[in-house]
């Protein structure tokens, strides 16, 4: 689980790149759940909370930039 501070530090295409990762990643483990295979559920969680910390460093940069 990345911390802020260290988000921050990315750049918008890393920031970008990582939150598709993140998205597919939380795709799978919706399907392993679905399908009875997910060992560790808490997974899921910590992928959403991620994507949402991802998307809210670009749009504070966005801001930043305008």
């Amino acid at each position: 689980m990345e911390k802020i501070k260290d988000l921050r530090a990315k750049s918008v295409a890393e920031l970008k790149d990582m939150e598709a990762q993140l998205k597919k990643e939380a795709l799978n483990l919706r399907f392993q759940q679905a399908g009875g295979q997910l060992k560790n559920t808490a997974r899921r969680r910590q992928v959403r909370r991620t994507i949402a910390k991802i998307q809210t460093v670009v749009a504070e940069k966005a801001t930043q930039s305008a």
